[in-house]
C-alpha cells in the first residue's frame, strides 16, 4: 500500500507531509518534525485511534442513524446559522464548500460545490456523515470541535492522504452557556491562498450566530454586547451578556469573560450594578433608546449596545420612553429607502393579512428568509411561529415526515413517541417553505390538500387535525418554466403564488450611499462616512447579495479601524474583501489606480522598504508584490 504515496521533491507543497506519511508506514510512530505543533498532535491522536493514513474506502458505519431526529435536535442551531450560510455561500461557495456541523461533527448542512463531491472522492462527505477526529483522522471541522479553536488544516496537513488535497478552515460555535454547539467550515481544493481572511469571515459569521442563540435562548431577557473599543461592536470580538428581568447576569460569552478579566462561573449571577456602577439603572434606560452608550467601569470604559429588549413592562424597575416601533417599520428597514421595493413588500404584508399566500422569488442570496421574518413579524401573527423549511437541503426521501410529522412506530426506525411535523409546529403562526421549487412532485399533491383543506395527517395516523397557518414560499427557479416542464403542479403553482414578490439583488437597488448609512447607524457608526475611493468602489461592485452582505463588509471595515477615525477608506478592508470588490467592479480601472497608489505612497513613505510599506498598508510582503504585478498589467 505505501506505493500509494510517492516520494517528491522539495519543492512540492506536500513534500514534507508525506515524508511524515511514509515514515509513519515504515516506522509506526508519527515523526518529529515534519508538521506543525497543532498538526503533529491530532496525528498522533489519529494514530491513537487506531486509523490507517492510507484508508480510502470510507467506513459505512460514519453516518447518522437517522437524519431527520439529527436536524430536529438540532434546530436551534441550524435557524439560527441559516442566515450565515447564504452569506457564507454567496462568498465562498464558488470556490469550495460551507459546513455546518454539530457538536460531534455530524454535518447538518453542505452548500456550495457539492456536484463535485463525487469527482473529489468525498461522497461520504453529505448530510449526516460524521467527521470526528477520531473516525476521519485530522481535519479542521473535528480537530476545530475536539480542541474547541479555530483550525486551519492546510493542503497535505490531513492525517488520511485521500484528503491532501483539500485545505479546510474551521471555527467552533459556542451556545450562551460556553458549551461547543456546532461548528463552520470552508474547505477547498488545493492551497488556501489568504486563510486568514477567511479566519476572520468565519469568525464574524459565528459571532452572528451566537448572537442570536443568545436571544433565542433568552427571548425575554435583555441582551447586550460590549467592547471597550465601540468600532468591534457587531464584531466577532464583543462580549455578549444576557441579564435577567432583576439584574442578574444569565450568561456570558468568552469574549465578555476576556474582556472583564473574570471567569464564566464568577460572572454569572453577578448583578447588572457590579459591572455598571451604582447608576445601572440610569445606563441601561439610555440603552433601551437604542444607539451605543458607555460606561466607566472598574476594568475602563466600555460601550455597550443592546441587542435584544425584552417585551415584558419593565426592566430593572426601568420603563422604556419610547414606545415600540410600529410593525411597518421592520420592512421600512428592508426597503432602505427603495420605493419601488417599499410598495412591493407593503403589497405582500397586505395580502399576507388577507390570508393570500406570498411567494418571493429572486436569486440566492437576495434575502428570502429575512423578507418572510419581517413579513411575519410585521403580521398580526408575529406572537405566534415562524416555522422555516428548505425543501432543498432535506433529502428527499425524509421531507414528507420532516414536514407532516409521524407516530410512534409509524417506520422502521422512528423516533420513540413520534415526531411533530414542521406543519403543525407553525400551527397558529407562518409556515415559510424555503426552495419550494426542489420539492419533489409526489409531496406537492400531499401539500396542495392541505393549502386546500387545512388539514394534516402526520404518517402513520388516520385522523387528520385542523391547521391555521399563514404560507410564504419562496424559490431561485422558475416555477413556471417548471411548469411547463412538468417538475412541478401547475394547481400548486396557483396556490401559493396568491402575491408574487420579486427581490431585488444589492446591485439591482437606488440610493446605495442611502443604504450605506443606514446600515453604519445600525452598527452604531453614524458618526462615520466613506472616502471618495472607497464610496466610488463600492458603487462600481456588481453586489450579487442582499443588504446583510453590505452590512458584513461594513462591519469588517469598521473593526479595522483605528479608535479616533471616522471615514473608511481602500486599506480597512481586508486582502479578501478588496480583491473580491476590485475583480467584480463594473468600472474598475479608477480603483485599481488608486490601490496602485497607496502601495507607491508606502513604499516612497519608507525609502522602498518593502516589509515597512506592507505594513503600512497591512498586507503580507507577498500580497505587496502579487498586487503590483497585478496591477501593472
Amino acid at each position: 500500500m505505501a506505493r500509494h504515496i510517492q516520494i517528491t521533491t522539495a519543492t512540492d507543497p506536500w513534500h514534507e507531509t508525506r515524508q511524515a506519511r511514509l515514515k509513519l508506514l515504515h516506522e509506526g510512530e508519527v515523526p518529529n518534525g515534519l508538521l506543525r505543533d497543532e498538526i503533529h498532535a491530532s496525528w498522533r491522536r489519529s494514530l491513537g485511534h487506531g486509523l490507517s493514513c492510507l484508508e480510502h474506502e470510507p467506513s459505512c458505519h460514519n453516518q447518522y442513524g437517522d437524519l431527520s431526529l439529527l436536524l430536529d435536535s438540532n434546530r436551534l442551531l441550524i435557524d439560527a446559522a441559516t442566515p450565515e450560510l447564504e452569506y457564507l455561500v454567496s462568498q465562498q461557495g464558488k470556490a469550495g464548500l460551507v459546513i455546518l456541523g454539530d457538536a460531534q461533527a455530524n454535518i447538518l448542512a453542505l452548500e456550495g460545490q457539492t456536484h463535485l463531491l463525487k469527482d473529489f472522492g468525498l461522497n461520504d462527505l453529505r448530510p449526516g456523515s460524521c467527521w470526528s477526529e477520531s473516525l476521519r483522522g485530522t481535519n479542521a471541522l473535528g480537530t476545530a470541535v475536539l480542541e474547541g479553536k479555530p483550525t486551519l488544516i492546510n493542503c497535505g496537513e490531513h492525517y488520511l492522504d485521500r484528503l491532501s488535497r483539500f485545505s479546510c478552515t474551521s471555527v467552533p460555535i459556542r451556545d450562551p452557556s460556553g458549551q461547543v454547539i456546532g461548528v463552520l467550515d470552508v474547505t477547498r481544493d488545493g492551497v488556501m491562498s489568504q486563510p486568514q481572511d477567511n479566519l476572520a469571515t468565519l469568525l464574524l459569521a459565528a459571532s452572528n450566530i451566537e448572537s442570536r442563540l443568545f436571544a433565542r435562548c433568552y427571548p425575554e431577557h435583555l441582551v447586550l454586547a460590549f467592547h471597550s473599543r465601540a468600532q468591534y461592536l457587531g464584531s466577532a470580538w464583543h462580549g455578549l451578556l444576557a441579564l435577567s428581568l432583576d439584574g442578574e447576569v444569565l450568561a456570558a460569552n468568552q469574549q465578555a469573560c476576556d474582556l472583564l478579566e473574570i471567569s464564566r462561573e464568577k460572572l454569572l449571577g453577578r448583578r447588572s450594578s457590579d459591572l455598571l456602577g451604582s447608576r445601572s439603572q440610569q445606563f441601561i434606560a439610555r440603552l433601551l433608546q437604542g444607539g451605543v452608550s458607555s460606561v466607566q467601569t472598574a476594568k475602563g470604559e466600555f460601550y455597550f449596545r443592546a441587542l435584544q429588549v425584552p417585551r415584558t413592562t419593565s426592566l430593572l424597575g426601568v420603563q422604556p420612553t419610547r414606545s415600540a416601533p410600529p410593525k411597518a417599520n421592520l420592512l421600512e428597514d428592508l426597503a432602505a429607502g427603495d420605493s419601488r421595493f417599499a410598495r412591493s413588500l407593503n403589497m405582500a404584508s397586505k395580502g399576507l393579512a388577507g390570508e393570500l399566500p406570498v411567494l418571493l422569488l429572486g436569486e440566492t442570496g437576495t434575502g428570502k428568509e429575512v423578507v418572510a421574518r419581517a413579513l411575519h413579524q410585521a403580521s398580526g401573527r408575529a406572537d405566534k411561529p415562524f416555522v422555516a423549511v428548505n425543501c432543498a437541503a432535506i433529502p428527499e426521501g425524509l421531507i414528507e415526515s420532516e414536514l407532516f410529522g409521524y407516530r410512534d412506530g409509524a417506520f422502521t426506525g422512528s423516533r420513540k413517541g413520534g415526531m411533530v411535523g414542521r406543519l403543525m409546529q407553525a400551527h397558529g403562526g407562518t409556515l415559510f417553505l424555503d426552495e419550494i421549487g426542489d420539492m419533489p412532485l409526489t409531496l406537492q399533491a400531499r401539500l396542495l390538500r392541505v393549502l386546500q383543506e387545512r388539514k394534516v395527517a402526520p404518517l402513520g395516523a388516520g385522523e387528520e387535525q385542523d391547521i391555521d397557518i399563514a404560507v410564504i414560499c419562496a424559490t431561485h427557479r422558475d416555477l413556471k418554466r417548471l411548469v411547463q416542464d412538468r417538475s412541478f403542479r401547475e394547481d400548486l403553482y396557483y396556490r401559493v403564488n396568491g402575491v408574487s414578490l420579486r427581490l431585488p439583488a444589492l446591485r439591482e437597488r437606488g440610493e446605495l450611499g442611502g443604504m450605506i448609512a443606514l446600515v453604519l447607524e445600525k452598527l452604531g457608526a453614524a458618526q462615520v462616512s466613506l472616502d471618495k475611493d472607497l464610496a466610488e468602489l463600492f458603487a462600481g461592485y456588481d453586489w450579487p447579495g442582499n443588504i446583510r452582505q453590505l452590512e458584513m463588509v461594513l462591519r469588517s471595515a469598521l473593526a479595522m479601524r483605528e479608535a479616533d477615525e471616522t471615514v473608511l477608506g481602500l486599506d480597512h478592508l481586508t486582502d479578501s474583501l478588496l480583491d473580491e470588490l476590485t475583480a467584480n467592479c463594473r468600472q474598475p480601472g479608477s480603483v485599481r489606480e488608486t490601490e496602485l497608489e497607496l502601495i507607491r505612497a508606502a513604499l516612497e513613505r519608507h525609502q522602498g522598504n518593502v516589509s515597512a510599506a506592507a505594513d503600512a498598508v497591512g498586507i503580507s510582503r507577498a500580497t505587496l508584490y502579487r498586487k503590483l504585478k497585478q496591477l501593472r498589467t
